[in-house]
């Protein structure tokens, strides 16, 4: 047999055939749907996301705050000595949390670090009175993107791979999303229907969420040519570039873990370190640091107030919590099944302890000084009348704001325009290599090294969908469809959450209560007395 054969062999005898055909047929049907008849298409898909966020905002905005609450009770608690698994860690801490922020929102995070708060500047968000474009506005609009890209974003990717990598290496079931269901089914069962259902919805999320990205990723280059050299790329050439993108990522992917995300994810952090850095030195240094200082300390002070802020006394179609607050959970949500594949697949011999405070207090160690830093440049610059930033971004969308910012930096500023690009290529890069890994794996039966063809499937595909959604307009669709598929993995995360503390009790020992303690009723101490009573009235007659 060729070496060819033997590949296509390995391919065929490792799929698990349900949650592969039905993933793939599931996303290849919307394309169809969005490619024959976009604006149908996107108007009944946008019809139900609409519909999720007015009902449900309130549940998606509790749920993600008791995701940080249960992480922080891990990191200072003692459950968080118990381990994933007996064998030592694979990688150095360092390498680890690379590739943990590689894989997750490091993408969003340097795209949106030069825009967000540009936004809540430009309109203040209701949470606060300050005039919009104020120098009041300044601090609270790089406080507000500050806690959209922190703790909370990064808590249901962080729970979910708890709960697979615990139940995985501590109780053998397959690495798979649907290990999550093992406190519920057992470890021997999550391989029926339920949690076959659970796998096919993550292989739909992965693709879309992955998809969507690659296309504003794809829109950034473009729109970038568009707005420094006046090219103005058509239908193919915006084919070309998300085909070089998925080249790049589909090579890195065979490479493997450790010889391509592990040394990619290791570069990205010494890039992204020296461009923060750069920022912070040839900007206005000391009113960075001073607006970033205030931002933090609203942050921590308001922090519960702005979780829970719900918009009560305002219409469900005009809420500006459910742009922006409710879709920033909704997003990562749709992405926690890869992403928390992932953490899972790297984190053998970690503690619990080590994958939580990984998970969201590393993260934010490095998350909160970008946007401090990038965030508080671009409305410093635009406040002052140094850079006119709004302008560009409000002709030519979000895209364009790094363009500006870093442009309009002295001295460096075409060098540190160049990392910048190559900063959010290569974090896309890392996030689906690591998706295409975990739909590998999800597609296989939890096989750990997937085969090279069933990779490059994966990738190819997330590479059309891009493409052709792209050319018909239909990402904002790919968006929206994300986002409903985040909503069920709500429910699926606060399953896990709740399996992970049944299950840490029953391995560590209750935290608040002794196993005899009652609920509810008499203790059996008390019965005991009340019985010996009745005997001894009894007698007394």
């Amino acid at each position: 047999m060729s070496t060819s054969d033997g590949a296509v062999a390995e391919f065929l005898d490792e799929i698990e055939p349900v949650i592969f055909a039905f993933g793939a047929i599931i996303t290849l049907l919307f394309v169809v749907a969005f490619s024959l008849s976009p604006d149908a298409a996107y108007e009944a898909v946008d019809g139900v996301r609409v519909w999720i966020l007015a009902q449900f905002n309130w549940f998606f905005l509790l749920a993600m705050l008791g995701f940080v609450l249960f992480l922080g009770l891990v990191i200072f608690g003692p459950w968080g000595n118990l381990r994933l698994g007996d064998k030592e860690p694979e990688y150095s801490y360092l390498s680890y949390f690379a590739m943990m922020y590689s894989a997750g929102l490091a993408a969003g995070i340097v795209f949106w670090g030069p825009a967000e708060a540009l936004f809540h500047y430009s309109t203040v968000p209701p949470f606060f009175g300050a005039e919009a474009q104020s120098a009041a506005a300044m601090p609270l609009a790089v406080q507000y993107s500050i806690f959209h890209w922190s703790l909370t974003q990064w808590s249901c990717f962080t729970v979910m791979g708890l709960g697979i990598g615990y139940f995985v290496y501590n109780y053998d079931a397959p690495l798979r999303v649907s290990a999550v269901l093992t406190p519920i089914l057992g470890a021997d069962n999550v391989d029926g229907t339920l949690g076959k259902i659970v796998d096919i919805l993550a292989v739909f999320a992965t693709l879309g969420g992955v998809a969507t990205s690659l296309g504003f990723i794809g829109s950034q280059f473009i729109t970038g040519l568009n707005f420094q050299w006046g090219i103005q790329l058509g239908d193919i050439g915006t084919i070309l570039v998300i085909t070089g993108m998925v080249v790049i990522f589909t090579v890195s992917l065979v490479l493997g873990v450790d010889r391509g995300i592990r040394r990619l994810s290791n570069f990205n952090m010494v890039v992204f370190l020296l461009l923060m850095a750069a920022t912070l030195i040839f900007g206005p240094t000391i009113r960075i640091l001073e607006l970033g200082t205030q931002a933090i300390g609203g942050f921590v002070g308001d922090f519960f107030q702005m979780s829970l802020f719900t918009q009560a006394t305002v219409d469900s179609g005009n809420k500006w919590v459910n742009a922006w607050t409710v879709f920033y959970w909704l997003w990562p949500l749709a992405w926690s099944p890869f992403a928390g594949l992932f953490i899972a697949r790297i984190s053998r011999g970690r503690s619990v302890r080590e994958v939580a405070f990984a998970g969201i207090g590393a993260t934010s160690l490095a998350t909160i000084p970008w946007f401090a830093i990038v965030g508080g440049s671009g409305v410093l610059l635009q406040h002052n009348g140094t850079a006119n930033i709004l302008g560009p971004v409000s002709e030519y969308g979000e895209a364009v704001s790094g363009y500006v910012l870093f442009g309009n930096l002295p001295i460096l500023g075409p060098v540190l325009l160049f990392a910048f690009l190559v900063l959010v290529t290569t974090f896309f890069v890392t996030s689906a290599d690591s998706s295409t890994l975990a739909v590998s794996m999800m597609t296989t039966g939890g096989k750990k090294h997937p085969s090279s063809i069933n990779r490059i499937f994966w990738a190819v595909l997330q590479g059309a969908v891009a493409s052709i959604l792209m050319v018909v307009g239909g990402v904002r669709a790919l968006q929206s469809a994300a986002i409903i598929t985040g909503a069920p993995f709500a429910i699926i995360c606060v399953i896990t959450t709740l399996g992970l503390i049944r299950t840490f009790q029953d391995d560590y020992g209750p935290l608040l209560l002794q196993d005899r303690t009652k609920l509810w009723g008499r203790s059996s101490s008390e019965s005991g007395q009340s019985a010996t009573a009745g005997v001894s009235g009894q007698d007394d007659d």
